[in-house]
Order: structure tokens, then C-alpha cells, then sequence
């Protein structure tokens, strides 16, 4: 005998539609081990995933705690353990980077976690933390281990490591994910990419934004590495006397940008010049991160009250010195804003 069906409601036969189709999928998955275990794998990578958002969010919490109470705002909290266990967080360069960490990787954090949520792509927002992590967390190693603070380290220091292996994890992962490309013809895509480079006036911008930035970076590089010049002593006692401080994070920082950043800039000018390199929109998210957050600590920290008075920013130099450092920040944004707006 047929049910009857009352307006406004749904058949039984319907409604068990849905319900069927479930049983028979865990049904399936039960007599398959190899498909139960590969969908209990992916439903674990991503509550991992969610885990170490997580975690990095309290831990930027306490950085931005670290941060505000070595500057005077708030006191009694991070104290002892700062003195006792990682004394190198109080100099200029800590500081920063404990600002930074605490606001725009919570805020990244905070971002990536909601789109999770809502089941969207975080894949943009997570290549440009995966730089700006990467790039925090190595010179902050690295001038721990070569500067004035090296025979000071204590096992506390050992608590830094997971911030070199989880991103490695969440970099291989974030890789892995599939872009996010606008629905363009083959036909459109193949006119933009046969225009010569004059035809481009945006990227004919870029390379010369780029080309001014990589000229800087060369020769930063060779004032940390004691080129005789004239030019280099001038430079780094009159205008950027920080690049001689011993706590070693400056001299690290553009050492990294010399041999790294470097080369990458030239690569971009390239992909610029003859378009269709695929892997310029994604790796252009990772060095936006990675230098903004590199020229927000050097930036910060050359005018920090912490850092030694000889080391410091001379006034009279100020302005000049927050100008190029800011264009110096702005030209890798406005490559990778280029990248996401015409991939």
C-alpha cells in the first residue's frame, strides 16, 4: 500500500533517498580498507591542520604578551621566563618580531581557520604566512647562533624547532592544494601572454620597481660584507648604522637577501618580461611575506629605543631611510597583488 504524502513534506520514498545513500557509502567503505583508510587519513589531515592553527595562535598570544610587557605596556606576565630562558627576545629585533607574530599571523591564523570553516581556499593567505614564518624564524635562529647572545642560549631555545618543521609540513601541504584560477579562454590567455613587454605598461612598472629593488639589495649585501667602497662606509655609519650591530639579525637579514631574495627578483623580472611561468603567481605570495615581515623587524628594530645608541638611525636621516626601506617592502606586494589579480 502507497503512503500518502502530506503537502509541504517530503515523500518517504525521498527522504530515504539520502539515508540509503549514506549506508551503502559506509557500507562500502567498511569492505574496502584501503578507501576507510585513506578518508580517515584526509579527515585527520585537516583537523591537523586546524590543530596547528591553533596552536600558533596561542603562541602568537603570548608573543604579543612578550612583546607588550618588554616595551612597558602591561607587566608581570612573560617576565622571568624571558630573563631566564630567552633573554634574545628583549633585544629590538625580538621585540618585532613578537609584534608581528602577535598581530598580522594572528590575524592570518584567524582567517585561515575561518575559511576552513566555511570549506574555502585558504591556500593565498596561507603561501604568503608560510613566508613571512619562514623568514621570521630563520634569521631569528640564525642570529641567535652567530651574535653577542650565542653563548647564552639555554634548552628553551630548542622550543623554536617546530616552527622550522611544521611549516615545512604546511608548506608541502599548502603546495599541494589546487589553485584558485578565473575561467578564461585558452584563446585570452594565449593574446596576454604574446604581448611584448611594451604593450604591458603595469609590468613594464614592476620591472622597473624591481630592478631598483635588486640593485639595493646587491649593495646592501656587500656593505655587511665589508666592500672597501667608499660608498659602503658611508653608507653603514651614516645612514644604516643597525647593519653593525652585534646582535647579528641585520647582517643575517641581508645576507639572506642577497643570496635568496636576490636571485628571486631577477627570476621574477624574467617571468615579467617573457610571461607564462607558472610558478611565479604562487612563489610571489611567499617573498610578499617573507620580505614585508623581514623589513617590518629591520625597519622597527633600526629605531628601536633597545637597540644601542651608535647602532641606531641618525634623525637626519630618517626619512630617507623609512622611504626606500617602505619601497623596498612595497615592490614584492605589488608583484604578488599583480599575480592575483592576472594570474
Amino acid at each position: 500500500m502507497q503512503l500518502p504524502t502530506v503537502p509541504g513534506t517530503l515523500a518517504p520514498s525521498l527522504l530515504a533517498i539520502p539515508v540509503a545513500l549514506g549506508i551503502n557509502a559506509a557500507t562500502a567503505l567498511a569492505d574496502n580498507p584501503l578507501a576507510l583508510m585513506l578518508t580517515a587519513l584526509l579527515l585527520g589531515a585537516g583537523s591537523l591542520s586546524l590543530a596547528v592553527f591553533v596552536l600558533f595562535s596561542f603562541t602568537s598570544v603570548v608573543d604579543l604578551i612578550i612583546s607588550l610587557e618588554e616595551d612597558g605596556y602591561i607587566s608581570g606576565f612573560m617576565e622571568v621566563y624571558v630573563r631566564e630562558g630567552e633573554p634574545y627576545l628583549r633585544t629590538a629585533h625580538g621585540i618585532m618580531i613578537c609584534y608581528w607574530d602577535g598581530i598580522v599571523h594572528y590575524g592570518l591564523y584567524l582567517a585561515m581557520m575561518v575559511a576552513m570553516g566555511q570549506r574555502k581556499s585558504y591556500r593565498n593567505l596561507g603561501l604568503f604566512w608560510l613566508g613571512s614564518l619562514m623568514m621570521s624564524i630563520v634569521v631569528f635562529l640564525l642570529g641567535n647562533l652567530i651574535g653577542k647572545y650565542s653563548s647564552d642560549l639555554s634548552p628553551a631555545f630548542l622550543l623554536n624547532l617546530p616552527y622550522v618543521l611544521i611549516p615545512i609540513w604546511a608548506g608541502t601541504r599548502l603546495f599541494q592544494q589546487p589553485r584558485v584560477l578565473p575561467c578564461l579562454s585558452p584563446e585570452k590567455v594565449a593574446k596576454e601572454q604574446s604581448k611584448r613587454l611594451y604593450q604591458r605598461p603595469q609590468d613594464v612598472g614592476l620591472v622597473l620597481v624591481l630592478l631598483l629593488t635588486a640593485a639595493f639589495t646587491f649593495f646592501r649585501g656587500m656593505v655587511v660584507l665589508d666592500c672597501p667602497a667608499d660608498s659602503c662606509f658611508e653608507y653603514i655609519y651614516q645612514h644604516e648604522p643597525y647593519l653593525r650591530d652585534p646582535v647579528a639579525y641585520p647582517k643575517v637579514q641581508m645576507l639572506i637577501y642577497t643570496f635568496y631574495v636576490l636571485p628571486f627578483f631577477c627570476l621574477c623580472i624574467y617571468g615579467l618580461v617573457l610571461p607564462g611561468c607558472s610558478w611565479l603567481p604562487d612563489w610571489s605570495l611567499v617573498f610578499a611575506g617573507a620580505v614585508a615581515q623581514a623589513q617590518f623587524s629591520h625597519l622597527g628594530s633600526s629605531l628601536h629605543p633597545r637597540t644601542p645608541f651608535p647602532y641606531q638611525t641618525p634623525e637626519d636621516v630618517w626619512w630617507s631611510f623609512l622611504l626606500t626601506n617602505l619601497l623596498y617592502a612595497l615592490g614584492p606586494q605589488l608583484l604578488a597583488l599583480r599575480c592575483l589579480r592576472s594570474p
